[in-house]
């Protein structure tokens, strides 16, 4: 699997989680996100409406759409044949890895524990989700996988809010953060694309300047 394509999504440097209960509502989310200038979404395998969603806004074509919360090989195929460009899952399964390689797809796993991580760099992989972040010591403990680790790339949700940005993304090791925050359910229901374009807004500007008093 190139880490190209990844590459693509994770300079956007924050991921909108998504979940849709009703796949009508993906193109109010994806003027959102586009008009908010964040244009990719992780799209939760969390429901049944998702790879109807996910369908809906890789035919659109202005967002770089994902598929989250995936847990096994056929949710996989479920999500490569509604269009998504990557693959997200909660935890390490050599299952889930393996078909996202037969379909030549990025797969962000997730991973806590040291040992989890050799088992994901056994599978031949070098970029991980960090799941949940808030709940295993947040910026602080992936800060600290950068010693026995150095090559590594890692992808926080869980506990990522506007308030602790700088946290993550000020660490070389994190190139991108995810949150459900830019997509708040009641919005998403509304089809309010205005709210969820404000918070994508303000969370790529902030991002974006984080990242750039680093460098």
């Amino acid at each position: 699997m190139s880490n190209e394509a990844l590459d693509k999504v994770l300079a956007n440097l924050v991921i909108p989680v998504v979940v849709i209960h009703d796949a009508a509502t993906a193109p109010a989310v994806t003027d959102g996100l586009v008009d908010g200038g964040l244009p990719v979404a992780e799209v939760t395998f969390r429901t049944d409406a998702a790879p109807a969603a996910i369908e809906s806004m890789a035919k659109d074509g202005r967002v770089m759409v994902g598929a989250g919360t995936v847990i096994n090989a056929r949710q996989v195929d479920e999500a490569v044949s509604a269009g998504t460009t990557f693959v997200v899952a909660p935890g390490l399964s050599r299952e889930v890895v393996d078909r996202c390689r037969h379909h030549d797809i990025p797969v962000l796993p997730g991973v806590i524990t040291p040992t989890e991580i050799m088992a994901g760099i056994d599978m031949g992989l070098d970029t991980f989700k960090f799941f949940p972040a808030g709940n295993f010591g947040g910026a602080t403990t992936i800060a600290s996988l950068d010693g026995p680790f150095p090559n590594l790339r890692f992808v926080p949700t869980g506990g990522v809010k506007p308030h602790n940005l700088a946290d993550f993304l000020s660490r070389p090791n994190i190139p991108a953060v995810g949150g459900t925050w830019l997509t708040p359910a009641d919005a998403v229901a509304a089809r309010d694309n205005r709210t969820i374009a404000n918070l994508a807004r303000e969370a790529a500007r902030s991002a974006h300047s984080i990242v750039e008093e680093q460098s």
